[in-house]
């Protein structure tokens, strides 16, 4: 192994923060990369759901009919 300790592998001769940095950094963003399009398509879903139930609602008021919310 290259390190002779898991202080070592840590500390990286004083590169160590850096480096883990580094790493927390783009983990991070890929991350994101993956939940942010899933919450942007939930919610868009959400707000179509919910605006297809307004129409179906308006058109229902429209002819007379009784409104179940």
């Amino acid at each position: 192994m290259y390190f002779d300790s898991f202080q070592a592998a840590l500390s990286m001769d004083g590169h160590g923060t850096y480096v883990w940095v580094a790493y927390a950094i783009t983990l991070a963003v890929l991350a994101w990369i993956v939940i942010a399009p899933r919450r942007r398509a939930r919610n868009t879903l959400t707000q179509l759901a919910d605006e297809a139930r307004r129409q179906e609602g308006a058109a229902a008021k429209a002819k007379g009919e009784e409104v179940n919310t």
